[in-house]
């Protein structure tokens, strides 16, 4: 009996031992060029300076020669009256003044305010960076079906 419990203490002695380093914590360290990461660091930085995405809007007008800046921003002003709601970009494209509107995430919604307009103004849908909208924030409305404190 002895004999056996000195087999075992030797056995749990040498697995102790001999699993030690599988149960230790590793630590992993990279050695790197110094400039590559005040390059990514760069990157990082400018990226989160950047507020626009991809998306499309309509481009209404593009002027150019005389007074095509005067141009550009009556038109800007005209648009404004008819549809408030909607952002108007004037864009200098030299020698062309751009006037831009909306900001549309897809094609297809770009396509459905031109639909819209296009009594009124002639344009076409442009790919360009767009300023997003925050995401809406949807209030909870209990449904017919829930049951309120009252009803209890």
């Amino acid at each position: 009996m002895r004999r056996l419990l000195k087999i075992v203490f030797c056995a749990c002695l040498v697995l102790t031992f001999h699993l030690s380093p599988f149960t230790s914590k590793a630590q992993v360290k990279v050695v790197g060029d110094v400039a590559v990461s005040r390059m990514v660091e760069k990157h990082v930085e400018l990226n989160s300076k950047v507020k626009t995405i991809p998306g499309y809007r309509v481009q209404i007008a593009s002027f150019s020669g005389v007074n095509s800046k005067n141009s550009a921003f009556d038109l800007r002003d005209r648009f404004n009256i008819d549809y408030p709601d909607v952002q108007v970009y004037i864009v200098f494209d030299e020698p062309n003044f751009k006037v831009k509107v909306g900001d549309f995430r897809s094609r297809l919604e770009a396509y459905a305010f031109l639909q819209q307009i296009k009594e009124f103004y002639k344009g076409y849908i442009i790919k360009d960076n767009i300023f997003p909208e925050p995401p809406a924030v949807e209030e909870y409305a209990p449904d017919d079906g829930d049951i309120s404190e009252e009803e209890q």
